[in-house]
């Protein structure tokens, strides 16, 4: 694991911690580690795992509980994976997992995944499969929960997915499918990767910096060929992104009222 640039506040004071306390901080079902991780690396990663997760609650502006997901959510590091694969999230078994050497950069990027996963039952009134992502039911489905929480939610995929008529593919999406046709594959303009990457994107657009938990999403070489927003529709998806996680977060504050 190669020094990662980070621009963020000092939340551990300079001090070392463990695998226990990033599964306690943010609220995780459970944390793995594979066999191979010898205690250098592993000390190492819980250190770049809680900065990184710390860097995404203050971004979004959640309680730190927040990013397990009601403690559904199971991180893996360093165990199994894909040769080439930085990161990958599990739905059937709501799990992030981190490759050891390559898993920097994509932790935003999955999480989102698990996140749209998650948020799929709350955001429709009828029916979900255990296998839906909120963000492909989108496309498909009318029964929306009206809820005031999900209304800037709903917002962003109207905007993500659509052009100002709203009932042709967004820019965004044009650009991304003909990336498919030219690599004779569909993948780039899947909703869930679409959202994915305009979350990352939207990750790594603000003050605080951190490698290991977004890159890539600026000046690589998929963001020069626009698989990533462009400044003008990052502008109007970041009003929904704010709006979406500030108010969320406000609702789970007031809803655990004062300590």
């Amino acid at each position: 694991m190669a020094s990662k640039y980070r621009n963020g506040p000092d939340y551990r004071f300079g001090v070392d911690v463990d695998f226990s306390e990033v599964r306690a901080t943010f609220g995780l079902k459970a944390i793995s580690v594979g066999k191979w991780v010898n205690t250098e690396e592993r000390q190492r990663a819980a250190n770049l795992i809680y900065d990184a997760l710390a860097d995404l609650t203050q971004i979004l502006a959640i309680p730190p509980e927040v990013i397990g997901l009601r403690q559904t959510l199971t991180l893996a590091f360093g165990q199994g994976g894909q040769l080439g694969v930085q990161a990958h999230y599990h739905g059937a078994t709501r799990t992030l997992a981190l490759a050891k050497h390559a898993g920097s950069g994509a932790l935003a990027h999955e999480w989102w995944h698990a996140f749209d996963h998650y948020i799929c039952p709350f955001l429709f009134t009828d029916n979900v499969r255990p296998k839906d992502f909120a963000s492909k039911l989108w496309l498909t489905r009318n029964d929306v929960n009206e809820h005031p929480v999900n209304q800037p939610l709903l917002t962003l995929f109207t905007k993500l997915f659509l052009d100002s008529s709203l009932a042709q593919p967004s820019e965004f999406v044009r650009r991304c499918s003909k990336l498919d046709a030219g690599a004779k594959q569909f993948y780039f303009a899947m909703p869930e990767e679409l959202t994915a990457r305009a979350f990352e994107h939207y990750v790594q657009s603000q003050t605080i910096k951190n490698q290991y938990l977004v890159s890539g999403t600026k000046q690589s070489e998929l963001a020069k060929l626009g698989a990533y927003p462009n400044a003008l529709e990052a502008q109007e998806m970041a009003k929904c992104f704010n709006q979406y996680f500030s108010t969320l977060g406000r609702s789970i504050s007031q809803s655990r009222g004062p300590n």
